[in-house]
């Protein structure tokens, strides 16, 4: 039973809160029972509270609201490896990790693989893992997308579901603020006909976007 707030295995989730420590490392941890059993790999450790930790120091190195009663550090390596999707979406200075998360779950419901870009939120931190809701297991993360190359402007680009998006594609996404970089390359411009609010949240955009590729890709 571990006791002390010491302990090396705390101490190693401490660092893990860290993306530079994440990266050195090339581990993560998840957080809660729902977490862990969606894991498709097996946990380099395990702490369970009351089993091998006291409850208390558990508590103290968790980010959740609610403190779980099991974390387990996972090597990353042990994520899906770079498989090819007929769609992706492809992220640009999508720096909040929840909307990361978010468009890792919703890649995960319409088969998509992802692309980050430099300056993207790190999908195996806490917030992003808690938003992906177990995807991160399921989700490809690779270095490019297929097929044509579809970017999703909040206004000028044609109507989505007017757009030709049967075979392959990939979405382009850029931070709710600043908008897609205008320097990446790209086929054509798309948008969705929205009334009322300014722009969509990006992780909503994403999840429309790939509703729209699925419904002419039945």
């Amino acid at each position: 039973m571990i006791t002390s707030r010491d302990n090396e295995k705390l101490k190693l989730v401490r660092k893990l809160h860290e993306r530079r420590w994440r990266d050195k490392l090339g581990l993560f941890f998840v957080e809660g029972e729902d977490a862990v059993a969606a894991a498709t790999a097996e946990p380099i450790e395990l702490l369970v509270a009351g089993e091998n930790v006291e409850p208390a120091l558990l508590a103290e190195v968790s980010t959740a609201a609610h403190p779980p009663r099991v974390i387990g550090v996972y090597r990353r390596e042990d994520l899906p490896g770079a498989e090819s999707r007929p769609v992706t979406l492809e992220l640009w200075h999508v720096n909040d990790p929840g909307n990361v998360g978010t468009l890792v779950r919703s890649a995960d419901a319409f088969g998509a693989a992802v692309t980050l870009s430099a300056g993207c939120a790190d999908p195996t931190g806490p917030k992003a893992l808690r938003a992906s809701a177990g995807s991160i297991w399921r989700v490809p993360l690779v270095e490019t997308g297929a097929g044509r190359r579809v970017a999703l402007v909040a206004h000028g680009g044609a109507p989505l579901a007017e757009t030709d998006l049967r075979g392959e594609v990939t979405f382009l996404l850029g931070a709710e603020r600043e908008g897609l970089p205008a320097g990446v390359a790209r086929d054509l411009e798309a948008s969705i006909p929205i009334a009322g609010a300014e722009s969509l949240n990006v992780a909503a955009a994403g999840a429309i976007a790939l509703y729209e590729w699925r419904r002419q890709n039945p």
